[in-house]
């Protein structure tokens, strides 16, 4: 009787224990949670953004994920975390796991010239013949950046791949293969026709097929087309406040570079099959083996940042990141993965304004790492900007003077911001606005030779060309190479 009362006693102070537990577990996620919330909303609402939606990634189990905002400033319909998000150059690490997948099988040598699989290749410049896959996938081809991606005129269909290769025979390298580092998406995209020549589909169809449906990311995909209506969003850029874009950035040319079409909620997939070596709930898309070789620093960037096969390598408080970002035309997009924390975080923001998306996510890190986030400054021209738009520009140049004056440390005050929103008013047919701009920003950077020229290119576009004289003058002095103003004078004054 007594052996039996003592065994109900243990077991009943071990069921305590492990309710405890579990109570104290339950409230150390409403804590964070309550964090996280109270971080991201602050940042939301001080930087304007219409819509992010986030995940937590933790211990191999979606920790948290969450939306905020809207789909679309016009119709107010909010943001839930299936919607579904342009990517950006997220999209570049799917990408090249399909080439790893290619390589498993045999059907694909990282060391192999590009011309082996896509012999039409050609550039103005013999060297293209040397450049391989792996190059390609690591941004040391020599292969430009691409400079216009045609987001207005897009095409859709599946012979966009090859028509893209076959129009660079005309484009220069900028170094020799496996030379420097220099970022190139029109190398992420002759990979959409080297994956559809290997394969026998498209390049759409492959990744759909090899990793999206596998990793149960079925509202996820590279052809637009496919995505469900009731779950698109609409991207923002910014005109004095963030404005649905009139342009959504999809390209089929540029789909290995840009164009993944996900949602939140499925992008936790993505995580945990990157985290767990390429296997998700009984699949397996990889080889822990090529997993290891993707995150592989593979060239030095920086002292402390790496690439490896498309995914950038970095430390975070002495923790080994694994991350891609992208920016696009009213999209933002960001996911790190610290694999020894068993930890990944990945946003989306239906905008594109100030590049706010690291200090929301590495917040986040911190907060789930035990540390206080880092709450960033607010950037000038948003504050000015807003107060143009609501009171006119005197009041305006009167808040930025008080801000500066009474909170210098809460905001950014650079030369560079005034000057971009002086030309972003100019540019949307606020002149006069535009020059009152140029006139503060001499007066708060005296020595810069820029905000001079800025402010001579604003009274020249007024038809004021004493006036744009004297501020050329002013910044020739202040920089005597600038032959811009130079010209600018001697052509001005020979209209006198």
């Amino acid at each position: 009787m007594k052996k039996s009362i003592a065994i109900l006693t243990v077991s009943l102070i071990a069921l305590i224990s492990a309710q405890s537990l579990y109570a104290r577990e339950i409230f150390e996620e409403k804590r964070l949670d309550k964090r996280i919330d109270e971080f991201v909303k602050s940042i939301m609402d001080e930087f304007q953004i219409p819509g992010l939606a986030m995940a937590v990634v933790k211990d191999n189990r979606v920790y948290k994920e969450f939306a905020y905002g809207v789909k679309n400033l016009a119709t107010k319909v909010p943001l839930t975390v299936e919607s579904v998000f342009h990517m950006a150059s997220v999209s570049k690490p799917f990408s090249a796991t399909a080439i790893m997948q290619l390589v498993e099988k045999g059907k694909i040598n990282l060391d192999d010239p590009l011309i082996k699989y896509l012999p039409y290749f050609k550039m103005d410049d013999p060297r293209y013949q040397e450049i391989t896959i792996k190059q390609m996938l690591t941004h040391t081809s020599g292969i430009p950046d691409e400079n216009d991606y045609e987001w207005d005129k897009p095409q859709y269909d599946a012979e966009a791949a090859e028509r893209y290769v076959r129009s660079l025979v005309g484009e220069k390298m900028i170094a020799a293969p496996g030379e420097k580092y220099r970022y190139s998406n029109m190398a992420f995209d002759i990979l959409a026709d080297v994956i559809a020549k290997v394969s026998g589909v498209t390049f759409e169809d492959y990744v759909k097929q090899k990793i999206l449906d596998p990793l149960g990311m079925k509202d996820s995909d590279f052809l637009r087309e496919r995505i469900r209506p009731e779950l698109q969003t609409s991207g923002h850029v910014f005109n004095l406040k963030p404005r649905v874009s009139e342009v959504y950035p999809y390209n089929r040319r540029h789909a290995p570079s840009s164009c993944l079409n996900a949602s939140i909620r499925e992008m936790c997939n993505w995580a945990q099959a990157n985290m767990n070596g390429g296997a998700y709930k009984g699949k397996r898309i990889l080889e822990k083996s090529s997993y290891e070789y993707l995150f592989e620093p593979q060239v030095r960037i920086t002292e402390n940042r790496s690439i490896g096969l498309s995914w950038y390598i970095d430390q975070h408080r002495n923790n080994k990141t694994i991350s891609h970002g992208g920016k696009d035309v009213g999209y933002t997009s960001f996911m790190v993965m610290l694999p020894e924390k068993s930890l990944a975080v990945i946003a989306a923001i239906n905008f594109d304004g100030e590049p706010i998306i690291l200090d929301i996510t590495f917040g986040v890190v911190d907060i789930m790492l035990g540390f206080e986030p880092t709450k960033p400054k607010i950037p000038i021209y948003i504050i000015v900007s807003k107060a143009i738009l609501d009171s006119g520009i005197g009041k305006a140049i009167e808040q930025y003077r008080a801000l500066k004056k009474y909170q210098p440390d809460r905001y950014i005050f650079r030369e560079s911001q005034l000057n971009w929103l002086g030309h972003h008013l100019i540019d949307n047919n606020r002149l006069n606005d535009g020059i009152e701009i140029f006139k503060l920003n001499v007066e708060m950077f005296p020595q810069s030779f820029n905000s001079y020229n800025s402010l001579g290119e604003a009274y020249l576009k007024a038809g004021n060309r004493e006036f744009a004289i004297a501020n050329y003058e002013k910044s020739l002095i202040l920089n005597p190479k600038n032959n811009k103003a130079r010209e600018q004078i001697e052509r001005l004054q020979q209209k006198k």
